[in-house]
């Protein structure tokens, strides 16, 4: 029986990144579905990286039903509130300011996928991260070095996260983007036939 192809249903040059660490072969479908946000208030937010992962992977899943599809996505959430990627700098400004001084979550769910198989599994990663105090001008110093509109948050831990962040506890590649530990050990539970073979 032949090994399956594992697709990473995202455009996220940030999890292509991550996933090459797995030493794992793997190809790139962008999924082109409309995501679940904050303005499904009858969503935990949990629920909705859940729902986003799942709807990137059966996507691409439609696509190349007897490929290993693995679908993603990341939110941060402080309570109830989840932030999304701002939509202007304004946003992100009243993102950081918001998050400013407090210990917030950042949740990445995971779906793996073989449509032909009718095989599905999903899980999601925590990772708590604690930001400085940040005034009105260490926000506009950090807004100015990255470019926030395409993060969750408005802030990327890898692109100066030490000006912004006070501690992380949890798995910082979860912060990034992807859980990779998780990721490892939910490629190693595989049923060997679904098990995308290594370089």
């Amino acid at each position: 029986m032949k090994t399956p192809t594992l697709i990473l249903a995202s455009a996220s040059p940030r999890r292509r990144d991550l996933l090459r660490q797995l030493d794992v072969p793997f190809q790139v479908e962008v999924a082109d579905v409309a995501e679940y946000s904050s303005n499904h208030a009858h969503l935990a937010p949990r629920e909705i990286c859940l729902a986003n992962a799942a709807a990137k992977a059966r996507a691409v899943a439609q696509r190349f039903p007897e490929a290993l599809v693995l679908g993603a996505d990341t939110e941060v959430t402080l309570g109830t509130r989840v932030f999304g990627k701002p939509r202007s700098r304004r946003e992100a400004t009243s993102f950081l300011s918001s998050l400013s001084g407090k210990t917030h979550q950042v949740i990445t769910a995971v779906c793996l996928v073989v449509a032909n198989r009718g095989w599905r599994q999903s899980f999601t990663e925590t990772t708590h991260v604690t930001f400085h105090t940040l005034s009105p001008r260490q926000i506009a110093l950090y807004l100015e070095a990255v470019h926030p509109l395409d993060k969750a948050g408005a802030y990327a831990v890898q692109q100066h996260g030490e000006w912004i962040i006070e501690r992380i506890e949890g798995s910082l590649s979860n912060v990034v983007g992807l859980p990779l530990a998780a990721v490892r050990s939910a490629l190693a539970r595989l049923p060997k036939e679904l098990r995308p073979r290594r370089r």
